[in-house]
């Protein structure tokens, strides 16, 4: 069977790229919430913090698995209404759907038979993991295809998919801050009476307004882009190939042979991106964490005073988060000046990776000096650190929004332009780049346990190991990951220079 892919006409107008990127929005609003309001959640459901960990898991499994498989999919999609437009469609409403469960988990449990005195409640759970689990694959099944549709409108201008990565990472910045400021803001839910229930209490009524609103924003965000933005459909010529349409076959000799023909500069930029998330891990999972225990000296588990204090820099630490999506969001839309100004996205890449080195370095030096500052109060003195301190803290947040912003966008703008360099599909592509994401995300997972109790515990050993990191992914991609080659814009027939 041939195809006439999507993706190879001249750029669409930027507004279509601007459309189709607001969907992040959305997505990264539920993200924040799940960051913000879920792991307390589950511990009112009766599952143990320890368990809670894992439930977390099934975000990237879920990626190492679904996006792969949808991105083959998209790519290979005839639907009349487009390629990627069916799976983003499909992926909001199994998002709406997820996000009901979760929210709803109590109630549902408690119809099924929940008591309101056991501390478990083992029916509720079981709705929640469900939703959970859904919710993640339902993003993945968004994330991919939204990235490929912004290659194809992007054409083969190298510097249009730069531009189109960038208002996405802007617009996951978007989301971030409205997640977070809705997570963070406690009478939401008087906006839905009806979400205060038997079974379920304020809080709990507070999550389940959040998830409301996200499934509002999320569906009209989506309606209007797939509903404005048009897309060429696939066309097939003659009948399918034995097998396809159905079989796994196709699929899975399409992976074994991506990676097989993958080019020298791909095989780069996975090992780049996987050393990128294996120094960004450590920080998303415990900043919030490290602000609570090692700033603030506080406690998840002593005194009344030492949880407050615990408390009161977790809340400083969703400040800092705040800060730091501000930060991203407006340095997204400067990226790509600044990449001419450095020579190229290679290298404006390398320079953020100093900058994450510095800023988890940092961490060690602020928590020292916290340290020392409560050594010389005494022990009988439990107050927030000075506020010289906090400020610090709060910068390291918002410094590390700069690197942030590279790595929500060059990466997957790399990995369409090496893509359409080599003639294979968007939508695959990406889902190779992401296994670079979840296979770190996992080993962070597993092994930042006992590497910071080899340590003596605490967060600061893998924040020290996340710097060291991203030195080497630093020099890595200015010395070994190579500029794209220049490609010409098919619009106007000039040439576009794709490593500036």
């Amino acid at each position: 069977m041939t195809m006439e892919t999507g993706g190879n006409g001249p750029p669409k107008p930027i507004w279509n790229i601007v459309m189709v990127s607001a969907i992040a929005a959305g997505i990264q609003f539920g993200w924040a919430l799940q960051l913000s309001l879920l792991t307390p959640y589950v511990q009112t459901l009766g599952v143990p913090h320890v368990w809670a960990a894992f439930i977390w898991l099934c975000g990237p499994i879920s990626g190492l698995l679904v996006q792969p498989i949808v991105g083959y999919f998209s790519d290979h999609c005839t639907s009349r209404i487009g390629r990627r437009r069916p799976f983003i469609a499909a992926g909001a409403c199994l998002v709406a759907m997820a996000v009901f469960f979760i929210g709803f988990a109590k109630d549902i449990g408690h119809r099924a038979g929940d008591s309101l005195d056991n501390p478990t409640k083992p029916r509720a759970v079981a709705v929640f993991v469900t939703g959970f689990w859904i919710l993640d694959v339902a993003n993945n099944m968004l994330q991919g295809p939204c990235r490929a549709f912004l290659a194809d409108l992007s054409g083969n201008d190298h510097k249009r998919m730069r531009i189109a990565n960038g208002w996405f990472s802007f617009f996951m910045a978007i989301g971030n801050v409205l997640g977070y400021a809705a997570g963070s803001y406690s009478n939401l839910y008087k906006l839905l009476p009806f979400t205060t229930t038997t079974a379920c209490d304020v809080y709990c009524a507070n999550l389940k307004t959040c998830f409301i609103i996200d499934i509002v924003f999320l569906l009209s965000v989506t309606t209007t882009a797939i509903t404005t933005v048009k897309e060429t459909p696939l066309k097939s010529n003659g009948s399918l190939d034995e097998g396809e349409g159905g079989s796994s076959e196709p699929f899975i000799g399409e992976i074994v042979t991506a990676f097989k023909t993958l080019k020298k500069p791909m095989w780069i930029l996975l090992l780049v991106t996987c050393l990128n998330w294996i120094a960004w891990f450590p920080f998303l999972l415990y900043d919030t964490d490290w602000m609570g225990v090692e700033v603030f000296g506080g406690k998840v588990k002593g005194s009344s005073s030492e949880q407050k204090l615990y408390d009161d820099g977790v809340r400083a630490g969703a400040l800092g988060l705040m800060i730091n999506s501000i930060v991203l969001a407006v340095t997204s839309l400067g990226l790509e000046p600044v990449s001419r100004f450095v020579g190229g996205v290679k290298n404006l890449w390398g320079v953020v990776n100093f900058i994450l080195a510095a800023g988890l370095a940092g961490t060690v030096w602020i928590t020292k000096v916290a340290e020392a500052w409560r050594a010389k109060q005494g022990l009988q003195i439990l107050t927030s650190p000075p506020s010289n301190v906090k400020s610090f803290a709060l910068a390291v947040f918002g410094l590390l929004g700069i690197p942030l912003s590279v790595t929500f966008s060059i990466p997957f703008a790399l990995a369409s332009t090496y893509c359409a360099d080599a003639g294979g599909g968007q939508g695959l592509s990406l889902g190779v780049l992401n296994l670079s994401i979840v296979i770190p995300q996992m080993f962070v997972s597993v092994i930042s346990g006992p590497l910071d109790a080899a340590f003596g515990g605490g967060n600061l050993p893998a924040f020290v190991l996340g710097s060291i990191v991203a030195a080497i992914s630093a020099l890595l991609a200015i010395f070994a990951l190579p500029n794209p080659k220049n490609h010409l814009s098919l619009n106007s027939g000039t040439v576009v220079g794709g490593g500036h």
